[in-house]
């Protein structure tokens, strides 16, 4: 009589996984319908007048006409790059300032406190003089961004580096390691974690960063564009402008998350163990 061996707990563990991913990504889909069907029929039901709320079929029709005739991919691709460059500089520096914070107890007392103030500047009051500043290009828009898209990063940097098990750190300094391979081996790999989980948040907060920078003076961009469509009374255009924020939102956010289930592969491989 043959032994059929039975599958591992965690091919168990991955099958529900994989599952319970098929349902959420179906409920989520299922929403949007349900929403937009709400949206188109709702309006009517409602009397609402197209020239305050479009009709989702307008919007859909005015997407289509804005990226045939190539201004939506103009504008959405202005907003794009001064989004990544933004996040990335913004978080560069929240990376390494919060590293000199979390390393050295003197620069987290002389600096912290300016970090926190510059932090609590409204950026929709800072952005104008920085415009004025650095004129109406693309240097503003990046500044305002990195402004935006920094301060999760610092917090999250300095966070995970002092938040490192005080049992390994004790085992690197009983086995005389440097402070660079203790920072290397010990405290940047508990830290990783908070560094992906700052640059998720980061990704969202350059988006907004960046459409304020236009709201305050461009010529171009996704702000600009719905700027124009406020003056031109199109509806249509601006919630068209709306959704592909979102997109861009989502696709960028997606894109940090993914990085991060590649780099920090030890705590999804943590997370089947658990569910098994």
């Amino acid at each position: 009589m043959a032994v059929v061996e039975a599958p591992p707990r965690s091919a168990f563990a991955m099958s529900r996984r994989a599952r319970g991913r098929v349902v959420a990504i179906g409920s989520s889909v299922a929403l949007f319908v349900v929403l937009m069907l709400a949206w188109q029929f709702g309006l009517r039901a409602f009397n609402i007048p197209t020239y305050l709320v479009p009709v989702p079929t307008k919007v859909l029709e005015r997407l289509v006409q804005g990226f045939n005739g190539g201004t939506f991919m103009m504008h959405s691709a202005v907003t794009l790059q001064e989004i990544v460059v933004g996040w990335v500089v913004g978080s560069a520096l929240g990376i390494l300032l919060g590293i000199l914070i979390a390393q050295y107890s003197f620069i987290d007392t002389m600096l912290y406190p300016y970090v926190v103030a510059l932090n609590a500047l409204p950026k929709v009051a800072v952005a104008p003089l920085l415009v004025v500043w650095f004129g109406q290009g693309f240097v503003s828009k990046i500044i305002v961004t990195a402004l935006v898209a920094f301060f999760p990063l610092l917090v999250n940097v300095t966070v995970g580096l002092k938040s490192s098990d005080p049992e390994q750190l004790e085992l690197m300094r009983s086995l005389t390691a440097s402070r660079w391979q203790t920072f290397t081996k010990v405290q940047i790999l508990n830290a990783l974690p908070n560094i992906f989980a700052g640059l998720e948040i980061a990704i969202v907060l350059a988006v907004v960063g960046a459409i304020v920078a236009e709201f305050v003076g461009s010529e171009e961009g996704i702000g600009y564009y719905i700027q124009l469509s406020i003056a031109l009374v199109d509806p249509a255009g601006m919630f068209a402008m709306f959704v592909i924020l979102a997109v861009i939102s989502w696709l960028l956010n997606q894109l940090v998350r993914q990085v991060a289930r590649r780099v920090v592969f030890w705590q999804r491989q943590n997370v089947i163990v658990e569910s098994a």
